[in-house]
């Protein structure tokens, strides 16, 4: 397996009257190779996994890793709130030769730093697949304690690493601190990755890379080979980019453009997901205009 690092997708999944855009995902993934982009994350958050069904997740997944054909890491998301269904999933990825899973936080159930363990155990122990935790609390509404992410790493022969999406470069650094040094720690977050890496992380799993997977590749690029003012430099080139995915609820600006760009057919989401209104949109234009998107 190619080396899990830099500027990885969390692709988004088209979709056109309701249903998987089979031949948009294709041409999505041939854009971001072509963009330099070093890994592809199907059926994360900017995925709209939530709301697929399971045909529909493991699909993705088969068709993202037939597609990729072993061109850069697939990174398959298969979390759930359930540790039972969590395992159906990782087996499908796996089945589908994905290279290694990426698996959330269960999300709701709000489980003690002892449940999260042994979620993760049970996991590990079901499937044999490089495995790389998501802790995403302003989702998820459990935080994975550093403490916790090193037991992970040290006692679960798969657990390779963790997409830390705090927004935390103090719980960033912990776990970094208190991890085996060849624990593949990625932020979460746009904003925070270019500092992730200078910390001692090793990439970013990331929504703005759906539309500038070019910039946000380079950016990781300069920030691993140590150039901070290149990596500064395209940091804050980015930034207002960044914020725009987020100016509505995300996949939607994402979404919406890749539409606007001409890279998918539809901007659809699936509920409860809903369109950009016009407020959002005119940020969105605004930030796009500014990088030379439009």
């Amino acid at each position: 397996m190619a080396t899990i690092q830099g500027a990885i997708v969390a692709v988004v999944t088209p979709f056109i009257d309701g249903r998987v855009d089979e031949d948009g995902l294709r041409d999505l993934i041939e854009f971001q190779i072509a963009g330099g982009t070093h890994g592809i994350v199907p059926c994360g958050t900017t995925g709209e996994s939530a709301t697929l069904d399971f045909d529909e997740h493991k699909r993705v997944i088969e068709l993202t890793v037939q597609t990729v054909n072993g061109r850069v890491p697939v990174i398959a998301g298969t979390g759930a709130n359930s540790t039972r269904e969590a395992i159906e999933l990782t087996e499908s990825a796996r089945a589908s030769g994905a290279d290694a899973v990426l698996s959330v936080v269960p999300y709701y159930n709000k489980p003690s730093q002892e449940g999260l363990f042994q979620h993760f155990k049970a996991i590990t122990e079901a499937v044999d697949i490089p495995m790389i935790l998501y802790n995403v609390p302003s989702r998820t509404v459990a935080n994975m304690l550093p403490a916790t992410v090193a037991r992970c790493a040290r006692e679960l022969k798969n657990v390779i690493g963790i997409k830390e999406a705090t927004g935390s470069l103090n719980q960033i650094s912990e776990v970094i601190r208190l991890c085996p040094d060849d624990f593949i720690v990625l932020s979460g977050d746009d904003f925070t990755s270019m500092p992730t890496v200078l910390i001692g992380g090793k990439g970013v799993i990331s929504v703005t890379s759906n539309v500038e997977p070019s910039g946000m590749a380079r950016m990781m690029e300069a920030a691993l080979a140590g150039d901070l003012v290149r990596a500064n430099e395209l940091h804050y080139k980015l930034f207002p980019l960044m914020g725009a995915m987020f100016c509505y609820p995300s996949p939607a600006p994402a979404k919406k453009a890749l539409e606007l760009m001409g890279r998918i057919r539809s901007a659809e989401v699936r509920l409860p997901m809903t369109s950009m209104d016009e407020a959002s949109l005119a940020v969105l234009k605004k930030a796009m205009d500014e990088v030379g998107l439009l």
